[in-house]
């Protein structure tokens, strides 16, 4: 539960920083789209197509990712691996399929895609997904999407361990340096927010960044550098039309803080001035999905008692990423009660709270659509189907929940 002590670090924080503002809950959202109550907006990990420099430093066969999902092998009795796609294993640069997915995506009430964007080598990597798959599909306009920075380190056997086996060495840093800086900023503005149906929040443009930490190494280890990066990312972004840039602190799970963490979140949400927070994992990873769900319950209540802007809640639809990880087992994998009914159940809370929150735009965010690889996607298989889309669509457009 929030203390006096943390709701005075945020407010003595807020009221020192100037220039551009981390925003606040009292802010009011854009006019949503007629017909549309809520924003849902599903992670998509690019990774299944032949992208130059994955297959030259990773996935050597030129269907991606595909080539390890294959792979998957069960752990235990019951272990549904590998994973099969319903349609097959399509590449997720070709704009037919995605053309196939944003109407499915839209006829179950998912209207945002939100893609995983890397900078790598200097220069960008899985864009083609982006790129060529979503950004040429005929259908396009209507969904909107808009980009995660997702940059992390990565280590040689993490995307590929049947390639590199135990080799722990670092293959990708994720740092970036200011000219490298000044290059992504300009590419996400001109090939990305100028789009129609870029995803913004009172006219801004939003970009999600997953990995603070690297953002900060970036800069000299320094919040207030980073502070004045992302400060230049604005300006340009105010140079090129916008009111404004949307900046989205993407938490990648994470479980219930300390008061000493907890102070430290909210003293570097407000000096590097983020507009949001947001999560690509809901965090509070149990082999039971309902424990899961309730802990993710509580993370997301401590976050939204300590700070002053909007903290959108995020449904996970499972965890297994055994086809990455030899060694894993029954214990590194959600597989009690993991089903679309538990996720349904938990998704109309994730719905509650955004009712609960009218000052703030209603947005949901789902990992993912396409997780193949950490078993966590709204894309129908061969075990459930549209399961787990027909829950999206029971809760979002039916409004089965809206009674709860």
């Amino acid at each position: 539960m929030r203390s006096t002590i943390f709701r005075l670090s945020a407010l003595v924080a807020a009221a020192v920083i100037s220039g551009c503002s981390a925003g606040n809950k009292t802010s009011q959202p854009e006019e949503k789209p007629a017909g549309k109550n809520y924003y849902v907006a599903a992670y998509i990990w690019p990774s299944c197509h032949n992208d130059p420099l994955g297959r030259d430093k990773l996935w050597p066969d030129g269907t991606g990712e595909w080539e390890v999902i294959k792979k998957g092998n069960p752990r235990f009795d019951g272990h549904y691996q590998p994973r099969q796609p319903l349609w097959g294993y399509e590449a997720d640069n070709d704009p037919k399929v995605v053309e196939k997915w944003i109407d499915v995506a839209t006829d179950h009430g998912v209207n945002v895609f939100v893609y995983d964007w890397y900078w790598y080598e200097g220069g960008p990597f899985l864009e083609s997904a982006l790129n060529d798959g979503f950004l040429k599909a005929s259908n396009n306009k209507k969904m909107q999407f808009y980009i995660m920075w997702a940059n992390h380190d990565v280590k040689y056997n993490y995307w590929n361990v049947h390639r590199y086996k135990d080799n722990t060495d670092i293959l990708w840093n994720a740092k970036v340096d200011w000219d490298n800086y000044k290059i992504i900023v300009e590419r996400i503005i001109n090939q990305y927010f100028k789009q129609p149906n870029y995803f913004k929040i009172n006219g801004e443009p939003v970009f999600s960044i997953f990995s603070i930490n690297k953002l900060v190494e970036s800069f000299n280890n320094n919040e207030d550098e980073a502070r004045r990066a992302l400060d230049y990312f604005r300006e340009e972004v105010k140079k090129a039309g916008f009111p404004g840039l949307h900046i989205q602190w993407n938490q990648g799970g994470g479980s219930v803080m300390s008061d000493e963490t907890a102070a430290g979140f909210v003293k570097s949400v407000n000096t590097m001035g983020f507009n949001s927070i947001a999560m690509y994992n809901m965090g509070g990873l149990d082999e039971d999905y309902l424990v899961y769900g309730a802990n993710s319950v509580k993370i997301r209540e401590q976050m939204d008692s300590l700070l002053d802007v909007p903290v959108f809640p995020c449904v996970s639809i499972g965890w297994d990423d055994t086809p990455r990880f030899p060694a894993k087992g029954i214990h590194d994998v959600v597989h009690y009660n993991n089903t679309p009914r538990s996720f349904e159940a938990l998704l109309s809370k994730a719905k509650k709270y955004a009712d609960s929150h009218p000052e703030q735009p209603a947005l949901i965010t789902i990992n993912a659509w396409n997780e193949w690889v950490e078993g966590s996607y709204l894309l129908p298989d061969m075990l459930n189907g549209y399961g787990y889309l027909e829950a999206v669509k029971k809760v979002i457009i039916s409004g089965k929940y809206d009674r709860y």
